[in-house]
């Protein structure tokens, strides 16, 4: 009987309830979306990282782990340092330059092709080859499809038209490579480099060769680690600010949640104030009074968590149709903890107006008019 009065007390009010709903599918989408931003960046960055196929990545001193935010200070000759040392293979020179591109950043990755493509199998060459020109530029197969671009378009790098000589599989790293000697100069960075990739004849070796490489003259002040580390730190807790802003969104979004759905239930007790009155004379308790709302709450809440997981699900897959090149992963954990906080946040908004319905008066209700 009470699931009927409540279910009948929100089709009642048909727009109060669908203003309600649509507040938390809202604060549940926000959570998913923004949080789901930055998971994808961060994933994305990490997988294409790993698939280069280094054992060990060597950054510049004071240079943020992601790299490409630092310029190129390292000199190049640095490469040959590391290539003496003890378990490694082929040190592979890369100089990044981030640049702006419409509405997005992209990173330009200069390479020496064949010590880069030593770190792996190498690409994998889906239309055209490798570099001809000195102006030459290889795409993934991502970035070449958001843009429409096939082999032997030019395209605009650092003001500069550069002609596609091929497109490669996605995952080796960079979007964009262009000859590492090429870069170098339109940076006025000549015989620099932003990062130095390491093969090893055994990966197990990392953590060797990265004490080695802190025990040369010169170089304790560089960064280094093994590649294994380096994608663990990839988390949105070591991003400068991340961690806040997210936590900034969350709690947005659980103050819209909490109005909304405070407005909403401390009116539906004001206007309910005879039908209150009406079930304490029939001897409901304070607790069933407080039920009745709370559980009227948790209804609204669920089906606005149902809307906002499916409006997500379906602005993930718009974002990726209009920016291919923009990752959204909607997490399942992420999921729970947006369920939790929606209920949570919902509920706390009811509860005053729970607790104001439960005071009143039987009497003073039944001659409310």
């Amino acid at each position: 009987m009470m699931n009927r009065m409540i279910l009948g007390n929100l089709v009642h009010r048909p727009v109060r309830s669908m203003i309600s709903i649509v507040a938390v599918a809202l604060e549940v989408t926000l959570i998913l979306l923004i949080v789901g931003l930055c998971l994808g960046m961060m994933q994305d960055t990490r997988t294409r990282a790993g698939g280069i196929g280094a054992d060990v990545i060597v950054l510049p001193p004071g240079s943020s782990f992601i790299a490409g935010l630092s310029s190129a200070p390292m000199p190049i000759k640095v490469g040959g340092v590391l290539a003496k040392l003890p378990h490694v293979k082929s040190v592979a020179p890369v100089i990044q330059q981030t640049t702006s591109s419409g509405s997005f950043f992209e990173m330009i990755t200069g390479i020496d092709l064949p010590s880069y493509e030593s770190m792996s199998s190498g690409f994998h060459y889906l239309q055209g080859g490798p570099f001809q020109e000195p102006y030459d530029v290889l795409l993934d197969d991502l970035f070449a499809e958001s843009k429409h671009a096939k082999v032997g378009d030019t395209i605009d790098i650092l003001n500069n038209k550069f002609r596609i000589c091929g497109i490669v599989e996605r995952g080796k790293g960079g979007r964009k490579f262009v000859p590492i000697s090429t870069l170098q100069d339109l940076m006025g960075a000549k015989d620099k480099a932003t990062i130095f990739y390491l093969k090893l004849d055994d990966p197990a070796n990392a953590d060797t060769v990265v004490d080695e490489i802190d025990h040369v003259p010169g170089m304790e002040r560089y960064k280094v680690n093994s590649m294994a580390s380096y994608l663990a730190m990839m988390t949105t807790n070591n991003i400068p600010g991340l961690s806040v802003f997210i936590k900034v969104v969350v709690g947005i979004s659980v103050v819209i949640g909490f109005i909304v759905i405070f407005q909403a239930m401390y009116t539906a007790v004001m206007e309910r104030t005879r039908e209150i009155g009406i079930l304490k004379a029939m001897g409901a308790s304070k607790f069933y009074i407080v039920n009745v709302v709370l559980r009227e709450t948790a209804l609204l809440a669920l089906a606005g968590i149902v809307l906002g997981i499916v409006v997500s699900l379906a602005a993930r897959a718009a974002l990726a149709h209009k920016f291919p090149l923009l990752q959204v992963v909607v997490d399942g954990g992420w999921i729970v903890r947006a369920t939790l906080i929606a209920i949570v946040g919902a509920i706390a908004g009811a509860l005053y107006p729970a607790f104001q319905a439960a005071q009143k008066d039987p009497i003073d209700a039944l001659a409310y008019e």
